[in-house]
């Protein structure tokens, strides 16, 4: 502690006063030498630091020098440095850290989801479209084509491309549409709607355009892609940047509405609809194929990969319609219908040595190539799916089955009233008269009722036996059974077990009321006949040519024996009867030079939309030359309500016109053998 000064003598002479606190200062400075003269100085200690000596009275460096910054003389305290490792490390495991997560985040990015964000990317960058297989072909027998297909487009759209996000407008659908709507005739909601779409990149909004219109649509695309280009970023989007085209063949039909009940059409998705565009679907159809490739902006980019699946085309199908004949047969149908003001009609011309179909003819028809156009109810087959009671034309299966029982001969008198009572009413034929005195032949000729009932009687030795035997005889000729063509839609027919046949159908079914069948069934009753008792099922495919080029025919139609060579030869001169003899009812089929067998029907029609019976089904039926058969025609027109209602008169000429037709394009000449004579009347005896 330093000494305190003395005080001066009042007597000396007193230096003038220093401004307030200086002077002071200096006094406290000289006393303050003077102590540290007197004493040794003090070093504070290690332990000891700069403020504990404070604390003790020593003044700071800055007091005692006016406020200098210069340390202590003697050396300023040492200052310890703190270790920097503590730090580094804390900083040296961060680091290590984020290092860490930065190299987990790239395994799983670029290890673990890389196929995920491939994907996603693969999303926005490739598109894949289906590659339609080309149609095969439908050719008749000679191979000219009645169903083809030629170059056209699907109008295809990406909807991802039309989203607020990739367009910046909120609208581009609609305006879109509004821009394809009159090119693709279509209503823009409709095409709005599939612009719109969600989680898709593929939509069709137009299928099997003309190349014309596809012209129109990339004329209009390129216009708007220039446009876009040239204003600035984000002024004008192309909007039609998403559409794209698809070559898709189109399904033509080059003669229009001929066998178009057979050909059936392809729908809008590409699928046979009807007919055996529906049936063989699966054959002409082929595989489709698909093509994945990058795209930019709707437009594919030319140098990244593609990859494609090839379509394999579709087989072709011969059939074994002949196509002229197939044209007179609809041309004849057409026209009577119409002049009977029927409600339809239908044609059916079969080789009788093989079964197969050469003309298949129904009217009213329809345009495949325009169905928008057509009637819905046209679209089918009538030929194999309209089930009709035949009337008279079945007559001759009653009769195969009495000659081939051997229960009477064409020669058997039978008497013929005007009225049969059984079961619980009196039958009658289509006209009064008197009692007939005919043979079976002349039954066959005049096709009476009565004594068809009368013959059919003889078939057992009671009523149910003689149903029995009729019955059996009627399904070996296919009534109640598949025709074999398995055409969509085709009906069996209806023949009801013989037990279960009511008090009338047990007289009726054998004059042909009380069954039903098609037509393709009532051709081949008739054929059977002419194939000397042995039915062929009907055939309409002859073979099919794959995409390899190699022709394969169709299978061998099934074959079975009905009637003995004798009957049907029996049958064939009593049906030449029914058309030759002037007692006949077929006189109106006669064709000059050549034989022929036939016979008419005149049936009660039962109404499809009432099931009461309401008018008539005409039909003939028949083969030529009789004796030596290549030919069978079957005709039926469905309430004729103008004119004769009569098999002769509505179907005998279109069968003579078609008959002689065919015989003509078939160079079929004729045989020049004279015309059987079977006695009609019984006691006038008759050359054979």
């Amino acid at each position: 502690m330093s000494e305190r000064p003395r005080e001066p003598d009042r007597g000396a002479r007193r230096s003038p006063r220093p401004a307030s606190g200086q002077g002071r200062t200096a006094d406290r400075g000289r006393t303050a030498d003077r102590s540290r003269a007197a004493k040794p100085r003090r070093v504070p200690g290690p332990g000891r630091s700069a403020p504990a000596a404070a604390s003790r009275g020593a003044r700071p460096p800055a007091a005692r020098r006016g406020g200098g910054a210069r340390p202590p003389r003697g050396g300023a305290a040492r200052l310890r440095l703190v270790n920097p490792r503590p730090r580094l490390r804390l900083v040296a495991v961060g680091l290590t850290l984020v290092m860490l997560v930065f190299t987990v985040r790239l395994l799983q990015v670029q290890a673990v989801d890389a196929s995920a964000y491939a994907d996603k990317a693969a999303v926005n960058r490739y598109i894949t479209v289906p590659l339609a297989a080309e149609r095969g072909t439908i050719t008749a027998r000679d191979g000219s084509a009645l169903a083809s297909t030629v170059d056209a487009h699907d109008i295809t759209a990406d909807p991802y491309l039309f989203s607020p996000e990739q367009t910046k407008i909120d609208d581009a659908p609609e305006r879109a549409a509004e821009l394809l709507a009159p090119l693709l005739d279509k209503k823009p909601a409709e095409l709005a709607g599939k612009l719109s779409r969600k989680g898709t990149r593929y939509v069709l909004l137009a299928r099997q355009q003309t190349p014309q219109t596809w012209r129109k649509i990339k004329k209009l695309k390129a216009r708007l892609a220039d446009e876009a280009a040239a204003a600035p970023e984000g002024g004008k989007p192309d909007l039609l940047a998403g559409i794209y085209q698809e070559k898709h063949a189109k399904r033509v039909y080059p003669n229009k509405e001929l066998a178009a009940t057979v050909l059936g059409f392809v729908n809008s998705a590409g699928k046979g609809g009807a007919g055996l565009e529906a049936k063989l679907n699966g054959t002409l159809a082929g595989e489709d194929g698909k093509v994945t490739y990058a795209q930019s902006g709707g437009r594919q980019v030319p140098t990244a990969g593609v990859r494609e699946q090839a379509a394999e085309p579709g087989s072709d199908v011969e059939l074994t319609l002949d196509r002229d004949i197939q044209w007179s047969a609809q041309q004849a149908i057409s026209d009577q219908v119409a002049a009977s003001h029927a409600d339809s009609g239908y044609v059916v011309v079969q080789d009788t040595r093989t079964g197969q179909l050469l003309a298949m003819a129904s009217a009213p028809g329809f345009d495949p190539n325009d169905i928008r156009g057509a009637k819905v109810d046209s679209f089918g087959s009538p030929a194999v799916q309209d089930a009709y009671e035949p009337g008279s034309t079945s007559k001759v299966m009653s009769m195969a089955a009495v000659l081939e029982e051997g229960k009477a001969t064409p020669r058997t008198a039978v008497t013929v009233p005007n009225r049969l009572k059984r079961a619980d009413r009196s039958f009658a034929d289509d006209i009064d008269h008197p009692t007939w005195h005919l043979t079976l032949n002349g039954v066959l000729a005049k096709s009476s009722n009565i004594g068809t009932i009368l013959a059919t009687e003889q078939l057992g030795s009671t009523q149910q036996q003689a149903n029995k035997v009729l019955h059996r005889y009627l399904r070996k000729f296919g009534i109640g059974r598949p025709t074999g063509l398995g055409f969509p839609g085709e009906t069996d027919g209806l023949l009801a077990p013989p037990g279960k046949w009511s008090a009338s159908q047990q007289y009726t079914i054998p004059f042909g009321q009380g069954l039903s069948l098609n037509a393709v069934q009532a051709a081949s009753i008739y054929s059977t006949i002419a194939n000397g008792g042995e039915r062929i099922a009907p055939t309409l495919v002859r073979g099919t040519t794959g995409p390899d080029g190699r022709f394969r025919p169709s299978d061998a139609p099934d074959k079975r024996r009905v009637v003995s060579e004798e009957t049907a030869r029996t049958l064939a001169r009593m049906l030449e009867s029914v058309v030759s003899d002037m007692e006949g009812t077929g006189t109106t089929a006669k064709i000059p030079g050549y034989r022929v067998a036939g016979k008419t029907g005149t049936a009660n029609r039962v109404d499809p939309e009432t099931g009461r019976y309401h008018g008539y089904t005409s039909s003939f039926a028949g083969f030529a030359p009789a004796d030596k058969p290549r030919i069978t025609v079957y005709c039926a027109v469905q309430n004729p309500k103008k004119g004769s209602y009569f098999g002769s008169d509505v179907c005998g000429p279109v069968y003579k016109k078609v008959m002689k037709f065919s015989l003509k394009t078939l160079q079929i000449p004729p045989t020049g053998a004279k015309p059987a004579k079977l006695p009609v009347l019984a006691g006038k005896s008759r050359d054979d």
